[in-house]
């Protein structure tokens, strides 16, 4: 009998120090398990707090071009007493000023010439025409569309030789405005601007974080301003100034 108690009671020993065993690595791994689950806890909110953490800022991009479009209108006013006198002089007129044009490096498909207005000085609605000695005026418009910008602006300086012709130009009016300039390749130059225009965005961003004891994370969000043309003066209005404003949203990190 003593004998199998002493088998018994090893048996039972056995069977404690399994259990024990099994119950420290169970408990060892539970505790590993614990402390990533903790790891992963503080990295998360961590990376809540930091998504939190922003900073928005403006880049501004500006380039000055030169107009590659001009719309040039040529205004004249005609006075006559006869409706044939008055087609007869502005058909004349006409003709010598697309001469002039065509003459000096301006093609004939840049040229469109636009019925003329006429006025009856006579007609009602201008009332007492006692003092009225040529009944009819008529406004002439003879437009220069031209990509050729350079040869038309030497153009504008040669015009008052037409006069020698008894045509004297005036200048733009209600009626036929006034000379343009376009640019018309934004597009060209969209990307670098706007390369630019962010530099110079996260430029600013990089010094806020430094100055803030942080760092510059990634964009959260970012918007392209309008593209604005408008002329560099009121003088030179054949050079434009091209400007662009992005607004960028950065996260911050510690």
């Amino acid at each position: 009998m003593r004998v199998i108690f002493l088998i018994n009671q090893q048996h039972v020993y056995l069977l404690i120090s399994t259990f024990m065993k099994n119950l420290i690595k169970e408990a060892a791994i539970i505790a590993v398990a614990i402390l990533g689950f903790g790891c992963l806890f503080h990295s998360a909110i961590d990376n809540f707090i930091d998504k939190d953490r922003t900073v928005t800022v403006k880049g501004l991009a500006e380039m000055e071009v030169k107009a590659d479009k001009v719309i040039w209108p040529l205004t004249y006013k005609e006075l006559g007493n006869t409706p044939s006198e008055m087609y007869a002089n502005i058909s004349a007129k006409n003709a010598q000023i697309v001469s002039f044009l065509t003459q000096y490096g301006i093609r004939k498909d840049e040229i469109s010439i636009n019925p003329p207005e006429i006025s009856d000085r006579k007609a009602p609605a201008y009332g007492s025409d006692d003092d009225i000695t040529t009944r009819y005026v008529a406004t002439s418009v003879i437009t220069v569309t031209s990509n050729s910008v350079d040869t038309v602006r030497s153009l504008m300086q040669r015009q008052s030789e037409l006069m020698k012709y008894g045509i004297a130009l005036t200048g733009g009016d209600y009626e036929s405005g006034s000379t343009t300039y376009e640019y018309t390749q934004l597009n060209s130059i969209k990307p670098r601007m706007i390369e630019e225009a962010t530099k110079n965005a996260r430029a600013t961003a990089e010094k806020f974080a430094k100055d803030s004891d942080s760092r510059l994370g990634k964009i959260k969000t970012a918007s392209q301003g309008q593209f604005s043309i408008e002329d560099r003066d009121q003088n030179t209005s054949h050079i434009k100034n091209v400007r662009v404003v992005t607004t960028i949203e950065y996260y911050l990190k510690d």
